[in-house]
């Protein structure tokens, strides 16, 4: 029975359900609604009568001691299942830049260069907080407001049923795939304490294994899945955050070429990722006890501060900022049907940060430490406040992007091809 028979036995017959479900998950609108109710059970559990069992639930540990895998719940959620999401956002990182619009510098430069303005000003407002507060100590926070969580902006985009043209649908998920490669390099530059030579030099043998394995066409999980596994496992004994580990074995798959293998992967991860790993992790990463933060004071507390203040201000002004000055000093320039209020829209979706930002919080405080219950509590109203301003900007556009999009999918010849592809210089591929 040939591979694509066995494919179509998998999804119509054995396990239809399955399939089903899985098909769901890989929706990012999907994968960003149950993000958003794991984080709220979490915070819920975390305030309530029996708030001391949703602690000592995280604080369980399992794991071999032999291997130094004895951790607690929740850091087996950042640290092992966040693997799994990284894995696909190598996947996504590997295709953009083979394959994607970060393979053309003249299309790659506006993305990149708005994605590090809106890195660059949350670090300096939360840098700025910290010092007028005097708060020198709490300085090891400032990539907390940097991250941007697209699932979580897509997710909201969906319940707002704002249907961004192409154009600001790319810039953002461009934005979102840059931002997440410089998050990746600054969890591995700045938040590893202690590097062990020995287990990270081990690390190439697995690594190189699953490369070769991958290069020649093997796709069978019980041959990458142990080589993948081993590798986390060198990697989270080097010191390095164990989560890059998923990033580098999702570079080494081919984009292109008879062995081409990235689509195929991601179509298996992404259910997993969106369904279970950032769940879980949104689930043990968000909770945190209001009242033992203090909201009341949060005006004195500058770590919650300096993050609300680098999601909900920095982020707009990075990304709007960098795109504005790159419109009036080159060539670049914005769509003739859209306005610069689309791109603040865009800018304050950025804002909202949750999944790696919460990562790098409990990276730089810790995991239950008053400070890292700050930063957590920072990320989560950072990312509701944008998104509520986003959803005031957006919904005031939507009638223009309904005729924008109209005007995108056009295809008057029924050749399954929108007209806006056919017309010479025209489209979101020109320029």
């Amino acid at each position: 029975m040939s591979e694509q028979s066995n494919k179509r036995l998998l999804t119509r017959g054995s396990w239809p359900e399955a399939a089903r479900i899985a098909d769901v998950l890989r929706r990012e609108t999907v994968g960003g609604l149950i993000l958003f109710v794991a984080a709220a059970a979490a915070l819920i559990w975390a305030n309530s009568p029996w708030s001391e069992s949703y602690f000592s639930l995280s604080a369980v540990q399992v794991g071999p001691e032999s291997l130094h895998l004895n951790l607690s719940l929740a850091t087996w959620a950042a640290d092992g299942l966040l693997a799994v999401f990284f894995f696909v956002v190598g996947l996504e990182l590997k295709r953009e830049f083979v394959a994607g619009d970060l393979r053309s510098p003249a299309r790659a430069v506006l993305p990149i260069v708005a994605a590090v303005g809106g890195m660059a000003v949350p670090a300096l407002i939360f840098c700025g907080v910290q010092l007028a507060a005097g708060s020198t100590d709490t300085l090891r926070g400032w990539a907390v407001p940097t991250a941007t969580d697209i699932a979580f902006a897509v997710a909201v985009l969906a319940v707002l049923g704002s249907h961004l043209p192409m154009a600001l649908r790319t810039f953002l998920l461009t934005l979102a795939v840059v931002d997440d490669l410089l998050a990746i390099l600054v969890i591995a530059a700045f938040y590893t304490e202690q590097l062990e030579l020995l287990p990270l030099g081990l690390t190439l043998i697995p690594a190189g294994l699953y490369a070769l394995a991958v290069r020649r066409g093997v796709g069978q999980l019980w041959i990458l899945l142990p080589l993948g596994a081993v590798t986390w496992a060198l990697l989270h004994a080097s010191g390095i955050h164990a989560t890059i580990a998923g990033v580098a074995l999702g570079f080494t798959v081919p984009v292109l070429g008879k062995y081409a293998g990235t689509e195929r992967l991601e179509h298996l991860a992404r259910p997993v990722s969106a369904g279970f790993a950032i769940p879980v992790f949104a689930f043990f990463a968000a909770g945190v006890s209001i009242r033992d933060v203090g909201v009341g004071e949060a005006l004195s507390q500058p770590v919650l501060l300096g993050v609300l203040a680098g999601l909900v201000l920095g982020k707009p002004i990075g990304v709007l900022g960098t795109t504005y000055l790159l419109a009036r000093f080159t060539r670049a320039r914005l769509d003739d049907e859209l306005a610069w209020r689309d791109v603040l829209g865009v800018s304050m979706l950025a804002g909202i940060g949750f999944t790696v930002s919460l990562l790098i919080g409990e990276l730089a405080f810790g995991y239950g430490t008053a400070y890292g219950d700050q930063a957590k509590l920072g990320v989560l109203c950072g990312s509701l406040f944008s998104a509520l301003l986003a959803a005031a900007v957006l919904l005031s556009r939507n009638a223009a992007y309904r005729r924008i999009r109209a005007a995108e999918t056009l295809d008057e010849d029924r050749d399954g091809v929108p007209d806006v592809y056919q017309r010479p210089g025209d489209g979101p591929t020109a320029g």
